[in-house]
């Protein structure tokens, strides 16, 4: 599988994203679903969901050509049901808890289901029933796999809606995290699907720099498993150990310090932050 072929996968998911952002964003408006961005300004949420659009669009192209490509199923399930569950956090959030520690603290503690906690559930659900889809392995090396794919899967998700806190974050740490799976990965029909929802985020992105729409929930949760839907395809196995422990320790840290002021406080990140973002003056 060429750059080239890849590269135009991508172009052509791009091209539809344009067709169809307008239309989802007037529609989302239309309906009321406005949030407050961190500036406090109301714009459509859940705009993301034009990732899943742009996939089914462009995957049910890609399976009239190649006929042996089973798995896009698996995977339009895998983001789909995501989303789905994304979707349910960005309309009726509630948010009396943050990070996984916290909604699992309210479900075990105090017997209250957040809608975060709900996210988490389903995710870890979905993640280990795709698992099941790999087969790779025996007996327990089968059950090795399975967990660590599963987290995998999980952990990416979450990740990712970690990162949407402001404008672009989400979208550059998933282009950031696809680049290294295209160059660290083997050249299989997966990468197609990783296409697909880069072309479309790269689309989207200059809504999201400017503060004019949001992916919210339903459009982080499809690009986290997106990630690790294709890594745990693509990646070899001593890849994917080291992906895995790169983002348990993304999670530890997280939860402990704040990703944004980690970011303010180095210069290097702070600069790929604010790229091309808009700016307010004293900001």
């Amino acid at each position: 599988m060429t750059g080239i072929y890849l590269a135009g996968f991508a172009g052509a998911a791009y091209l539809v994203t344009l067709m169809i952002l307008p239309v989802t964003k007037e529609m989302l408006t239309e309906a009321g679903f406005l949030r407050p961005n961190f500036r406090k300004e109301q714009i459509p949420s859940g705009v993301g969901l034009v990732f899943f659009l742009t996939a089914l669009v462009v995957l049910t192209v890609e399976r009239f050509f190649i006929v042996d490509d089973s798995n896009v199923y698996t995977f339009l399930f895998a983001v789909g049901g995501m989303g789905f569950f994304g979707l349910i956090d960005d309309v009726f959030g509630t948010r009396g808890a943050s990070g996984l520690k916290g909604h699992f603290k309210k479900l075990i503690l105090n017997h209250e289901m957040t809608t975060g906690g709900l996210k988490a559930l389903a995710g870890g659900m979905i993640a280990l029933i795709v698992s099941l889809e790999f087969g790779e392995g025996t007996g327990f090396v089968r059950w090795v796999f399975l967990i660590l794919n599963a987290l995998i899967m999980a952990l990416s998700t979450n990740a990712v809606n970690l990162l949407d806190l402001r404008p672009g974050r989400a979208g550059k740490g998933f282009l950031a995290v696809s680049l290294f799976i295209l160059i660290a990965g083997t050249g299989k029909i997966q990468l197609f699907y990783l296409a697909a929802v880069s072309g479309s985020l790269i689309a989207f992105l200059p809504l999201d720099l400017k503060a004019e729409a949001m992916m919210g929930d339903t459009g982080s949760n499809m690009l986290g498993m997106t990630l690790g839907y294709v890594a745990v395809f693509v990646l070899s196995t001593p890849v994917k150990v080291g992906f895995f422990l790169f983002l348990a320790g993304f999670h530890l840290v997280t939860e402990k310090y704040s990703l944004t002021k980690i970011i303010e406080n180095s210069r290097f990140l702070n600069y790929l932050d604010m790229a091309g973002r808009r700016q307010k003056s004293g900001e």
